[in-house]
């Protein structure tokens, strides 16, 4: 146990050491792996596949993954990991932004892409028709697939994604104050 102990202190002081961008892109590294793998998570372990918009909201993780960790890497020159930082809080709230569209898809506040969450368009000739069905994607982003409190996973990922940037923002901002 004493052993256990003496590896946690270690690791939270090395951490401790690190420069507050290489901190913050840690940070926002592992919560966009929260977030994305709870959406590849919902896909291919509960089954629910995912539409069109909810893979637009999976690429600015992705993008704050690879920032974040290369913020972490670039521990010896921080103003460099700052502006990996300041990408990695730029695709949290892309994210989130989009999170929100697309939650505002789902309450019927707004139309959403026609791709996925329109209606047949009225006037097609039998093979237009015939074209347009099976050209169609199955999955409507207009519908609710599974939701929490009564937020769907959108939402979930827009308040999520929007607390991680703004939490992220004020530490950057903490460390900006700090430097001059």
């Amino acid at each position: 146990m004493a052993l256990l102990d003496r590896t946690s202190s270690s690791q939270a002081s090395l951490l401790g050491q690190l420069p507050l961008p290489s901190q913050l892109g840690l940070i926002a590294a592992i919560g966009s792996g929260v977030l994305l793998g709870g959406a590849y998570f919902f896909q291919y372990v509960i089954g629910l596949a995912p539409c069109e918009m909810c893979l637009w909201q999976r690429w600015p993780h992705m993008v704050v993954i690879a920032a974040g960790l290369a913020a972490l890497a670039c521990y010896k020159t921080p103003r460099l990991a700052g502006a990996l930082l300041l990408v990695a809080i730029l695709g949290l709230a892309t994210t989130a932004a989009l999170g929100l569209f697309h939650a505002g898809v789902e309450l019927r506040w707004w139309l959403g892409p026609q791709a996925c969450s329109g209606t047949i368009p009225t006037g097609l000739s039998p093979e237009e028709l015939r074209k347009y069905l099976f050209n169609a994607r199955m999955v409507r982003c207009d519908a609710v697939a599974w939701s929490l409190l009564g937020i769907s996973m959108a939402g979930w990922n827009a308040i999520l994604s929007a607390l991680l940037a703004i939490g992220l923002a004020s530490g950057a901002i903490r460390w900006l104050k700090a430097a001059s």
